[in-house]
């Protein structure tokens, strides 16, 4: 089963594929019956619950992130085109994918038509290949600016280039999601039937598995050892830096930026983990397809990856304050940053400072280091 397949990828494993011997696909089917709490009117209720807050934090959240990058100025930066790109993928599964998940598992077959049935899942699977190339891309530019100590950032057109191969390098891991994939009615009995989105392979059973776990490699396992080597360098050299007294501020700027990146990449590490952890023992082992309750623990495990599309603006507002007085701004309904707003926790004579820059440059937002977000 294939690790990004979801939208309906337990429909792929639970149902045998169009043309097999109908008395296995019953059986089956009676099988995953048996102890399905998803049936239950109580788990539904905090499965509606669950799946619309989710659904709402993350349009609010990704939406507002992309609307303060490109509204304010002073937030343009390169780090936060690659944040907003984040965002952009986030808000694909929020309104694309979740909504679609939620009601395949309260039906419990696929409702949505032969169209639907090869874009979703492809959907799905390109925002998270774009989210995780996302994440390696900003710690390989912070890995060069910081630990080679190259002051010339990426250039806003390289950004965007970038970030353009970045969705055509995912698409590309993603089509198979898309392209071997097979919609139809697949009879129960005389007179039960059930319409199926399956994944269809043109080799033997095992192509499917070869896929998933290579899927897990290339876009869980080894984009996480990349994104950890160049943090914990980054964090090394940080940690030891010791430099002129008028370099310290913007040290400080790069240490609080680099902490919050690396809360980022941990918080899709774990929310994610579970999930492909459950998904790695499907692929190893048949008999974890007809356990009791294995309906409810796929759906759970997804509601836990799924909450990485909500937490990084929860992040931002949290660890910077240029993000956090930018969201402050927009429900204020404030054209401008306030300055004195973001500088208000930090000394008088930092205060002092920024304001008399600010006043030099004759700009009323509040000043952004090269190296902040």
């Amino acid at each position: 089963m294939d690790s990004l397949n979801l939208i309906n990828g337990s429909v792929g494993s639970k149902v045998p594929a169009i043309g097999e011997d109908s008395s296995d696909v019953t059986l089956n089917h009676a099988l995953l019956e048996l102890g399905d709490s998803t049936k239950l009117l109580g788990v539904q209720v905090v499965l509606i619950l669950a799946y619309c807050t989710i659904i709402i934090l993350g349009v609010v959240g990704n939406s507002l992130v992309i609307y303060v990058v490109f509204k304010f100025k002073t937030l343009r930066t390169v780090t936060n085109f690659f944040i907003a790109n984040l965002a952009v993928a986030d808000l694909l599964v929020n309104t694309l994918c979740l909504p679609f998940t939620l009601a395949y598992t309260l039906l419990g077959e696929w409702k949505f038509g032969q169209v639907l049935c090869f874009t979703l899942p492809y959907a799905q699977g390109l925002a998270v290949h774009v989210s995780t190339v996302t994440l390696n891309v900003i710690a390989l530019d912070r890995h060069r600016c910081i630990i080679y100590h190259l002051d010339t950032r990426m250039t806003k057109d390289t950004c965007f280039l970038v970030i353009a191969v970045t969705w055509v390098i995912s698409a590309v891991l993603a089509s198979p999601l898309a392209i071997f994939r097979e919609y139809g009615i697949v009879e129960l009995s005389p007179d039960d039937s059930i319409e199926v989105c399956t994944e269809k392979w043109p080799g033997s059973s095992t192509d499917g598995t070869i896929y998933s776990i290579s899927m897990l490699l290339l876009q869980y396992v080894l984009p996480l050892a990349v994104i950890c080597f160049a943090y914990i360098r980054i964090w090394s050299k940080l940690r030891s830096h010791v430099g002129p007294a008028g370099r310290n501020d913007r040290h400080q700027h790069r240490r609080k930026t680099t902490k919050m990146l690396v809360m980022m990449v941990v918080v899709f590490a774990f929310s994610w983990l579970p999930f492909h952890a459950f998904q790695l023992a499907t692929d190893i082992d048949i008999n974890v397809l007809v356990m009791k309750d294995f309906r409810l623990l796929y759906t759970l495990f997804h509601i836990v990856a799924m909450c990485s599309t909500f937490a990084n603006p929860l992040l931002y507002g949290w660890m910077n304050r240029n993000y956090r007085c930018a969201f402050v701004a927009v429900f204020r309904c404030q054209e401008r940053l306030d300055p004195h707003h973001a500088e208000a926790k930090g000394s008088t004579a930092v205060r002092n400072k920024n304001k008399k820059a600010l006043e030099a440059q004759d700009m009323v937002t509040p000043h952004l280091n090269a190296t902040d977000v």
